[in-house]
């Protein structure tokens, strides 16, 4: 198994930054909030972690095993609460590589995962995994096959077989990263109508008609929009008014920001604009891209730099602004996110194996000084729980 990080780029081995933007709200003022790591393996880490968050403080709790699994090293959660998928790369006996999508049902009152099942990715080297927003559907994006796949989710939460899967064809300009095409991330957008691909060795962002009930990915008509020629759409995120799209490049370290029309699927460009200090001459590796609740303000992590820059958001034109760039005080921030909140940034640093938290003053459009700085095993996503998670019984 290869891990892919700022210093090991290997076609297979990449499993993406996340979160996920932050993703499942918690209840509104909750005190404590339950949080799910996701993990390389091998080593200090045995699978995905579970810990508290205290909202007052910024605190949080030692994290604790929740569940064995191999490199699952992005999440998602059902939106009920109770059920939970995670990729995972494998090889089998002769060594070939493959993928996995497992699921788990989620005991709110341990916080510990049970396995239910699991199914083939689609692919090899399934880096990001979404949930649709009616829960029926689970998405992937394999990485290293450079495909996409939809898998159903059934009532009790298990994975049917993949229903859809495609595979892209094509390359770009850089001879080492995009020889052939990488898919990093798919979401759907929230009417459920669409399904966005970044595809990093592509340099496009491709967009499907998305039919949750079949569990169906269709091209849409335009099927995609591009970014400048290596650059490496890696994550993407939408505006609350859902009048644009964020796309982070991990290559250029830049943020190129479309307008959505949400009606015909188009994506038309605005502009880009650096995640870096200008001037900055290390690495360039931008890693996840996180949007404020209020719509104000992008976050963007970037690794080499080891920082999250704070863009403000014109919400009538799109356009982003520069605010500040906050030290990550570890290496290789893969994932940041919000917390439900939004008064809590979350960056966790994969390399140095730590999980800082950093309030946010959304008046001043700063991050302050951290709360809490937390040595957590190989952290690579966080994903946030909801307080009190649904049931049939309740």
């Amino acid at each position: 198994m290869t891990k892919r990080n700022s210093h090991r780029h290997t076609a297979t081995g990449l499993l993406t930054s996340l979160l996920l933007p932050a993703a499942v709200a918690a209840e509104a003022g909750a005190k404590s909030v339950p949080v799910l790591i996701g993990t390389y393996t091998g080593g200090a880490s045995q699978g995905i972690y579970a810990c508290e968050f205290d909202a007052t403080t910024g605190q949080l709790s030692a994290p604790k095993l929740a569940a064995e699994a191999k490199n699952p090293a992005f999440l998602a959660v059902h939106p009920q609460g109770r059920f939970v998928y995670a990729v995972s790369e494998m090889s089998d006996a002769s060594g070939k590589k493959g993928g996995a999508v497992v699921a788990w049902a989620h005991d709110a009152a341990t916080g510990l995962l049970t396995p239910l099942n699991q199914q083939a990715s689609g692919g090899a080297g399934p880096c990001h995994v979404s949930v649709d927003q009616t829960g029926q559907c689970a998405l992937v994006a394999n990485y290293g096959s450079g495909s996409i796949a939809a898998l159903p989710i059934r009532a009790d939460g298990r994975l049917g077989e993949a229903a859809s899967v495609i595979q892209h064809r094509g390359s770009s300009v850089n001879a080492s990263r995009q020889t052939g095409p990488h898919a990093h991330q798919i979401v759907t957008d929230s009417a459920n109508r669409f399904a966005l691909v970044c595809d990093l060795g592509l340099d496009q962002i491709l967009v499907y008609r998305f039919d949750p009930a079949r569990a169906t990915l269709t091209p849409n008509d335009p099927p995609f929009a591009s970014v400048a020629p290596g650059s490496g759409p890696r994550h993407l995120v939408f505006h609350p008014n859902e009048k644009f799209v964020f796309v982070l490049n991990e290559m250029a370290a830049t943020v190129t920001v479309f307008q959505w029309d949400s009606a015909l699927g188009k994506l038309s460009e605005v502009e880009t604009v650096a995640t870096l200090p200008e001037g900055f001459s290390g690495t360039r590796s931008a890693a996840e891209v996180a949007m404020h609740p209020s719509g104000r303000f992008l976050f963007a992590s970037n690794r080499g730099h080891d920082s999250v820059a704070v863009l403000a958001v014109d919400a009538s034109s799109g356009r982003l602004k520069l605010l500040q760039h906050q030290p990550t005080q570890g290496k290789e921030p893969r994932f940041i996110g919000l917390d439900p909140s939004g008064r809590w940034l979350f960056a966790a640093n994969q390399t140095s194996g730590n999980i800082v938290v950093f309030p946010f003053d959304p008046a001043a459009g700063k991050l302050g000084a951290a709360a809490e700085n937390l040595p957590a095993p190989v952290p690579v996503c966080l994903f946030f729980l909801p307080a009190s998670p649904a049931s049939p019984s309740r």
